[in-house]
């Protein structure tokens, strides 16, 4: 037995990240309407991210890499972020080639590895 979901919408916390969902391959004239779609959804919640789903763009290219350096120079304008969701390997592997760095869901955040460095402190030192 099923029962209908609940009337209304569910329930949201107003720092979840608003999902933006990039599907096929985009055109140059879609691009304007998804970087106005992407600062309105900045402008419109407190989260400073946009996770953008990028599991259906399909083969990548240059052309989405250069979308999806639009998209995260209008969020940097507004003072937040974008998100991959989903990327490709090949994606990921364009996006390193052309130095471009984007922040993926479900991976660790990159911080800057240990530099290995112990100082160590013989007894007759003199002080600093």
């Amino acid at each position: 037995m099923s029962y209908p979901p609940p009337p209304g919408l569910p329930i949201v916390d107003a720092m979840t990240p608003a999902v933006l969902v990039l599907a096929g391959p985009v055109t140059r004239d879609e691009v304007a309407g998804l970087c106005d779609a992407v600062r309105a959804r900045l402008e419109t919640t407190r989260a400073r991210v946009v996770v953008c789903d990028v599991g259906g763009l399909g083969p990548p290219g240059l052309g989405t890499v250069d979308l999806l350096a639009r998209l995260q120079l209008t969020a940097r304008r507004v003072g937040g972020r974008i998100r991959l969701r989903d990327p490709d390997p090949a994606l990921h592997a364009l996006l390193d080639l052309v130095g471009l760095r984007f922040e993926v869901e479900g991976e660790p955040e990159q911080r800057e590895p240990a530099l290995g460095v112990e100082e160590a402190v013989e007894p007759g030192d003199p002080a600093l």
